[in-house]
């Protein structure tokens, strides 16, 4: 059976590996990007927020900027090493952390510190 390749346009048959996926998903971000939409970045992802309980566990820290404690609005989970450079820790829970947008982008442009939401989640740790 012939379908219609999503990455050249060419028919192809489905067990044809198009040379074409490889340059898209090296455009798009590599491995990092395809990791994100994985069945098991989305479990992990809900499992931490659960873990967190919905909030921003900087917020709940009152880290710099914080308006309000318990923040439950425009949620991500946080690579406290990051996948680029610590790619084995893509799924460890002691690496990741449940922040609001604001504190996620403070802790990617590094105004907050790894060192900082490492020490909060073996102070503080969520859920106890």
């Amino acid at each position: 059976m012939k379908r219609a390749c999503p990455y050249c346009g060419k028919i192809h048959s489905r067990d044809y590996q198009c040379e074409k996926k490889a340059e898209a998903f090296k455009s798009r971000g590599g491995k990092e990007d395809l990791f994100r939409w994985s069945y098991d970045w989305k479990q992990k992802r809900e499992y931490i927020m659960r873990r967190d309980k919905y909030l921003c566990v900087a917020c709940l820290n009152n880290l710099k900027g914080t308006t309000r404690k318990l923040n439950n609005e425009d949620l991500s989970v946080h690579h406290i090493q990051p996948l680029k450079t610590n790619w084995d820790l893509r799924l460890d829970d002691e690496n990741l952390i449940t922040l609001c947008r604001f504190h996620h982008e403070m802790a990617e442009n590094g105004t907050i510190s790894a060192e900082t939401l490492k020490e909060i989640l073996l102070k503080h740790p969520p859920g106890g």
